[in-house]
């Protein structure tokens, strides 16, 4: 057997474990920083230069990261994400970005003290279990009843 062989640009660096893991949510929190200003009533328009040399002004999260050229593979599966977003269900590629980006933040202080990414990832889908629970209470609930049941 012949060891793989890898074919890389001579100025591709190479990181694994927690410089990557890092690295990976850094350009998730740009990525998602870009279109963050671009969600809500105070909503800002970007100006963006297109290949043709033309400008675009836009606060559609997807026509921005159509146009953002990005090499960081984290960042390109943000992207993706959003793409896939707009493919399934033709809305929410903002705030599917944006809540990614946060997730991957709140994670970094548990990496940080060295808890391993399959706890971390368990806690997040004990999260999404409760979550799923509350929105079937509430769903049962009359209005009033669930105000309270939210605030409590």
């Amino acid at each position: 057997m012949q060891a793989p062989v890898m074919v890389l640009n001579t100025n591709t660096k190479r990181e694994t474990g927690r410089t990557a893991q890092l690295g990976n949510i850094m350009a998730a929190k740009a990525v998602s920083d870009i279109i963050r200003t671009t969600l809500g009533p105070r909503s800002m328009l970007k100006m963006l230069l297109d290949p043709m040399g033309g400008i675009v002004m836009t606060n559609d999260g997807n026509c921005i990261l159509r146009e953002v050229d990005v090499s960081h593979p984290a960042a390109k599966s943000m992207i993706e994400l959003s793409r896939a977003q707009d493919e399934e269900v033709g809305d929410g590629t903002t705030s599917v970005i944006i809540l990614s980006g946060e997730i991957l933040c709140l994670a970094e202080p548990f990496l940080m003290r060295n808890i391993h990414p399959t706890v971390i990832v368990s806690g997040y889908n004990k999260a999404l279990q409760e979550a799923l629970l509350v929105c079937k209470q509430v769903r049962c609930l009359s209005q009033h009843a669930a105000v309270s049941l939210v605030l409590r």
